[in-house]
């Protein structure tokens, strides 16, 4: 999910994080449903239920490795007591929880819990919103899910035109009228290996020698990155051929394509939401 997205649930406005590629909701955003002015008061109330520490210590069991149980026994020995009061900051701190967390900011701020946990806080508020919030939320990964569908469509589209382009290229400049469809096949075969060394560092062939245990191909096994750079290398080599340069020259230039390309790639911001 992107960062940053939002829900709106019976007029009250709740912000949805992406955090290290788990979602995460606002639960100070879900505590205005119950009392605009004291949100923290809301949540530490929800908190310091019994029930609710022992359930964020399954959770945590379950999902951090680097819990610490034993604070987590005594905040549930002394949870359901009078006077014991537990809040965000000191149930993270004390365990080393993760499915809870303090994110500073005017803008953005506030206190969020893993989705999983935003649920149980919805059931404490009210069985309606919390029917409210799972539905909305469910819309928008699945309106997510369609987007980054279409655009890996595009993608692929992209893709298979660039890939005509290039075999075109290949078969109008560089395989003579009088080859076997053997030969032909061979040029083919090596024109693509002009691509994979130049992205990959290596030939099909080589690739497979690397990794007998894998099935498919090398180009089944890339990255969203390399695929988008090998599109773009596609048309590039059809305009290269064009130009009657040398395989060799070819190289040297797809290759600092590649390099360049993929370092931008990489630090695409766009990639990386459709990564995550």
């Amino acid at each position: 999910m992107s960062k940053n997205k939002k829900i709106t649930i019976q007029g009250t406005e709740i912000m949805l994080f992406s955090h290290k590629k788990e979602d995460y909701i606002s639960l100070t955003d879900m505590a205005r449903y119950k009392d605009s002015m004291e949100t923290s008061l809301v949540i530490s109330h929800w908190m310091s239920t019994r029930y609710t520490v022992e359930f964020l210590g399954i959770w945590e069991s379950l999902n951090n490795p680097d819990f610490k149980p034993t604070e987590f026994s005594r905040f549930k020995m002394e949870s359901g007591s009078n006077g014991f009061v537990l809040t965000p900051k000191r149930w993270a701190e004390t365990t080393n929880a993760i499915g809870i967390f303090s994110k500073a900011g005017r803008y953005g701020g506030g206190t969020f819990a893993h989705k999983d946990i935003a649920f149980e806080f919805a059931s404490w508020l009210s069985a309606e919103f919390k029917y409210l919030i799972i539905r909305e939320f469910q819309r928008l990964k699945e309106d997510e899910n369609q987007r980054l569908s279409l655009e890996w469509s595009l993608q692929r589209t992209l893709s298979k035109v660039n890939y005509q382009i290039h075999t075109s290229a290949i078969s109008q400049n560089l395989i003579p009228k009088t080859l076997t469809k053997a030969q032909i096949n061979y040029i083919y075969a090596s024109e693509a290996d002009l691509l994979n060394v130049a992205l990959f560092g290596m030939t099909a062939k080589e690739w497979r020698e690397a990794n007998p245990g894998k099935d498919g191909n090398m180009r089944d096994d890339a990255t969203l990155e390399q695929l988008v750079v090998l599109s773009n290398m596609e048309s590039i080599n059809a305009l290269l051929i064009q130009q009657k340069l040398t395989q060799a020259e070819r190289l040297q230039q797809l290759n600092n394509t590649a390099i360049m390309q993929m370092q931008t790639l990489l630090n695409s911001k766009t990639l990386k939401a459709l990564n995550n």
